[in-house]
C-alpha cells in the first residue's frame, strides 16, 4: 500500500498539517507544539521576525529549517507589490522558493483583495516561486489561480483568528470540484472537530496558527489537531455512510430465524 503523501510543488510531505509560529508565550512553547502537531512544513511571517540574528533568541534558533519546510509567508501586506517585495526578501532569507502568498483587503475582517491576489500570484509565479495563495471560498478565484500556475490554493474557512470552523463546506466543495492542485484549508479552524470536518470534506491539508497558539494548553492543542486531521483524512478515504432522513437497523430483519 503507497503512503498517503500530500505533494506540494513537487516537495511530498506525510504530514498533512501545516502549522504556524505567531501568538505563542514563547518561542519554546512554539517549537514544542510544532513538535507535538507532528507538521512539516512551518508557516513564517516575514515581516514580524528577524530571520537573521542567530544566536540571540531568534526564530531560527528554536525551529531549524533543516528539519522543517519553512513556508514564508506575506501577512500583513495589502498591495501586490508589498506582498511580492516581502516574497523575495522571504526567498532570500530563507532560501526556499515557497511562499504562502497573503494580499490583504480590509483590515477589519483580514478578507483577502483579489485583484491584487491574483496580480502577484502572477508575479511571482514568473519569478519561479511555489505559489499557495490564501483566498476566499469562491471557486471561481480558486480556478483562476490554478490557471495562473500556483501550487495550491488555501481557501479560508472563516475569518483568520475567528476560530468559526468551515462556514462554507458546500464553497470548499466546488472548489474540489473545480481544480486539480492541493485545496488547503487556510483560517477559522478552532478546535480539533473543525480540522477533522475539513479532512472528512476530501481537503488535502489544513492551515493553523491561533488555533493551537491561543489554546489553554498549545502542546496538548497541536497535539489534538494532529490527531484529528489523521482522523479526518482516514475517514474521507474510508467513505462514510450516506445521511438518511429515518432509521435503518443495524441488523437487517431479512434471513432472522423466528
Amino acid at each position: 500500500m503507497s503512503e498517503d503523501l500530500l505533494i506540494v510543488g513537487g516537495k511530498a510531505f506525510k504530514s498533512r498539517l501545516i502549522v504556524g509560529t505567531g501568538k505563542y508565550a514563547s518561542l519554546e512553547q512554539n517549537r514544542d507544539a510544532i513538535e507535538a502537531s507532528g507538521a512539516e512544513m512551518v508557516t513564517v511571517a516575514i515581516r514580524r521576525f528577524d530571520l537573521t540574528d542567530h544566536g540571540k533568541g531568534s526564530l531560527l534558533d528554536y525551529i531549524s529549517p533543516e528539519k522543517y519546510t519553512f513556508l514564508p509567508n506575506t501577512a500583513g501586506c495589502y498591495t501586490a507589490e508589498e506582498a511580492i517585495r516581502t516574497a523575495e526578501l522571504g526567498r532570500e532569507a530563507l532560501s526556499t522558493d515557497f511562499v504562502k502568498l497573503e494580499v490583504i483587503g480590509d483590515q477589519r475582517t483580514l478578507f483577502p483583495d483579489i485583484v491584487g491576489l491574483l496580480e502577484a500570484t502572477k508575479e511571482l509565479v514568473q519569478e519561479g516561486f511555489i505559489v499557495m495563495p490564501y483566498t476566499t471560498d469562491d471557486p471561481i478565484t480558486a480556478k483562476k489561480l490554478e490557471d495562473l500556475g500556483a501550487a495550491a490554493v488555501m481557501p479560508l474557512g472563516a475569518p483568520i483568528g475567528s476560530g468559526l470552523g468551515i462556514r462554507n463546506p458546500y464553497n470548499i466543495r466546488i472548489i474540489m470540484e473545480s481544480i486539480k492542485i492541493p485545496v488547503i484549508v487556510d483560517a477559522g479552524v478552532g478546535t480539533a472537530s473543525d480540522a477533522a470536518i475539513a479532512m472528512e470534506l476530501g481537503c488535502d491539508a489544513v492551515l493553523m496558527n491561533t488555533g493551537i497558539a491561543g489554546a489553554k494548553d498549545p502542546i496538548a492543542m497541536a497535539r489534538a489537531m494532529k490527531l484529528a486531521v489523521e482522523a479526518g483524512r482516514l475517514a474521507y478515504q474510508a467513505g462514510r455512510i450516506p445521511k438518511k432522513l429515518y432509521a435503518q437497523a443495524s441488523s437487517p430483519i431479512e434471513g432472522m430465524i423466528e
